[in-house]
């Protein structure tokens, strides 16, 4: 737990090739913008960092899990295609 906290803020403090804009610009300097892969690497980060949280947060609270997953059992039950 404590290493990937550490790990988090790694990732948090910028690098060299990105200016101080505003957090979530995703601004870099002068040399160019991001590139294709470097976005799609990035998202891929996210979205499996979002999973890991949700299955965490599933773990430690799964009364609450049980009832998201009725509720969503039901949405596709009764969504018309």
């Amino acid at each position: 737990m404590v290493n990937r906290l550490r790990e988090q803020e790694e990732r948090d403090v910028p690098s060299s090739h990105e200016t101080s804009g505003p957090p979530g610009t995703g601004s870099v300097s002068a040399s160019g913008s991001e590139t294709e892969a470097e976005r799609r690497r990035r998202r891929a980060r996210f979205l499996r960092e979002l999973a890991e949280a949700r299955e965490l947060r599933d773990r430690v609270q799964p009364r609450r899990a049980k009832a998201a997953r009725l509720r969503h059992a039901m949405r596709m039950r009764t969504f018309r295609w």
